[in-house]
């Protein structure tokens, strides 16, 4: 009797993660580009002080007569040094604003100003830009994640697609339901009202940690807010499920 081997198991690799964000040459434009325009800026203005000492209505007239009267070359090595520091700190302050992904079959893990967040894939439902925000939802329309920062958007959205993730090139598909939100709406509770309250007055204070944190707040309470370019909010409901996964700041 002859035996027949069983076929052999078909197994198929799950594709590899992609790295999605800023390319070393936008890297190196800034890095090189802020620091040399910073010098170059102080540098100048080291060259005006004299000048604008002269002025007698021109502001900081004490600061500009001291550079006026320091001897050279110490003016200019002093400012072309200071203005390669400050360039430097600009550009490292540009550079926390760019958002950083690794979107994979089963996850993406998203990085800005080194707060990450992470979105199961089976969890998200949507995923779209909202101005300078790249936004996570849930099947029950929750954000599952917002990140606020500089992204080109087609890099991101190529490896969203890539990895099965439904991209919507326009925009918030639930963005019909938002209303603005004013004192005294009766749909909303007091407990509600008293957190817009408190985040229109971080927004109106510029005050971006306060504001984050309220939302997170209201989104435990199954409102999803946002807000215009003059920092009136916009408030609706979550769809009420059983199930809320939800993507929290993992580290910072």
């Amino acid at each position: 009797m002859s035996s027949e081997n069983p076929p052999p198991k078909v197994t198929t690799a799950k594709p590899a993660p992609t790295t999605v964000g800023p390319t070393t040459g936008e890297r190196a434009v800034l890095w090189a580009g802020f620091p040399v325009l910073g010098a170059v800026a102080l540098w100048l203005i080291s060259r005006a002080a004299g000048w604008v000492a002269s002025l007698p209505w021109a502001p900081l007239q004490g600061p500009f007569k001291l550079v006026a009267s320091a001897p050279e070359p110490l003016v200019s090595i002093i400012a072309l040094a200071v203005g390669l520091l400050l360039g430097a700190g600009l550009a490292l302050l540009a550079d926390l604003e760019y958002v950083t992904a690794e979107i994979g079959p089963e996850r993406a893990v998203l990085t800005v100003d080194k707060v990450t967040r992470t979105a199961p894939r089976a969890a998200t439902a949507a995923v779209f830009q909202d101005g300078k925000n790249l936004v996570l939802l849930g099947h029950d329309t929750a954000e599952l994640a917002r990140v606020h920062g500089d992204f080109d958007t087609k890099r991101f959205a190529a490896a969203f697609e890539q990895h099965g993730y439904p991209w919507h090139p326009d925009g918030d598909p639930h963005a019909a339901d938002f209303r603005r939100w004013v004192t005294g709406q009766p749909d909303l509770s007091t407990t509600e009202h008293t957190l817009l309250q408190a985040r229109a007055r971080a927004l109106k204070k510029n005050e971006k940690a306060d504001a984050e944190q309220l939302r997170a707040e209201l989104a435990t309470l199954g409102l999803v807010v946002r807000e215009d370019k003059q920092k009136g909010q916009h408030w609706r409901r979550v769809r009420a499920t059983q199930d809320r996964p939800g993507a929290q700041p993992e580290s910072r």
